[in-house]
């Protein structure tokens, strides 16, 4: 009986492992592509899935979004300015096919192919343009990527710059340059100001010369203003209709 059961033990167990060889199982987010003797036969999954075992290898491919750190990169702007940029990148595999057949290895070629792509897009633009338009510069390095690695079975969902680190004699320039402009605008707002003023000083003026009687009362209000106030100086008004008369006087004859 004893050799019996030695006689099937190894039998059994080569069953076991032809049927743990044989027999896969693929998460809903996972898919196999499948070689048969080294060609290409197909993608399945999710589920079970049975193989031909040592005629058939199967690779599995992640369907899920992935998130890949995009290194700090020394960037020289188009003024000549020197920064360094890093960034984070979302993207799938929406062909499991293309991914696993098209490129080695398809995380490292995105990496690379997004590095290069940060370089090249943010040396075409200025260091102000770099620090405010983030958004159209994210929208362009994600454009040229997904263009890039549609043919991997790639796509990229979304790019964003996180850093823009510069260096620290520049960044003193910059607030230089920031606190000049706020002094012109200053002075610019002041001289608008005074032209307003003058403008309006002269247009009251030439409203007040028209009927003789509207200097004497804008006078009389003035003296007005002036008794409310609480002081010791005391103010005697001058009739324009004198200065008139001595105006006359001094005319020759």
């Amino acid at each position: 009986m004893l050799t019996g059961l030695a006689f099937y033990v190894p039998i059994v167990a080569l069953l076991v492992a032809v049927l743990a060889a044989a027999i896969k199982i693929l998460r809903e987010y996972m898919r196999g592509v499948v070689f048969t003797l080294g060609r290409f036969t197909g993608v399945r999954g999710p589920g079970l899935i049975l193989l031909l075992p040592f005629i058939q290898q199967m690779v599995r491919v992640d369907l899920r979004t992935m998130v890949l750190d995009v290194p700090s990169q020394d960037v020289i702007s188009r003024d000549n300015v020197s920064v360094k940029v890093n960034a984070v990148l979302y993207f799938r595999v929406v062909d499991p096919e293309k991914a696993t057949i098209q490129v080695e290895n398809y995380m490292q070629a995105t990496s690379q192919l997004a590095q290069t792509t940060l370089r090249s897009v943010l040396g075409k633009h200025d260091l102000d343009e770099m620090l405010a338009e983030r958004d159209k510069l994210n929208n362009d390095i994600q454009e040229i990527l997904d263009a890039q690695t549609d043919a991997w079975g790639i796509k990229v969902a979304n790019v964003e710059i996180k850093h823009v680190d510069i260096d620290e004699s520049m960044i003193r320039v910059i607030a230089r340059q920031a606190e000049a402009e706020r002094e012109r605008r200053a002075k610019v707002i002041s001289a608008e100001g005074e032209q307003q003023a003058a403008q309006k000083l002269h247009e009251a003026a030439v409203i007040l010369s028209e009927p003789p009687e509207a200097m004497q009362l804008r006078y009389l209000s003035a003296l007005t203003v002036i008794a409310n106030d609480r002081t010791n100086t005391i103010v005697f008004p001058f009739p324009l209709e004198v200065g008139s008369i001595l105006s006359a006087l001094q005319k020759p004859k």
